[in-house]
């Protein structure tokens, strides 16, 4: 069985957001979240909640599942 890597996340979040060319505080923003959120999330300093990985999956047009690291695409 896989095991969850809280880094992973974070890069696809950071990837998703440079290549839009939307910023932390905008991304937060237009979330409804706090600039602090992303960043920890980012990093890998803690894992985001299940609706707020909904949020970002809908905003990006990704699905969790390529968030999560269940699938590469």
């Amino acid at each position: 069985m896989k095991t969850f890597d809280r880094r992973l996340f974070g890069e696809r979040l950071k990837q998703l957001r440079t290549e839009k060319n939307i910023g932390q505080n905008q991304l937060a923003k237009d979330l409804g979240l706090s600039n602090a959120s992303i960043s920890y999330w980012e990093t890998g300093k803690q894992l985001p909640t299940i609706e707020a990985v909904y949020k970002i999956a809908v905003y990006f047009g990704v699905s969790a599942d390529y968030l999560l690291g269940l699938k590469d695409f």
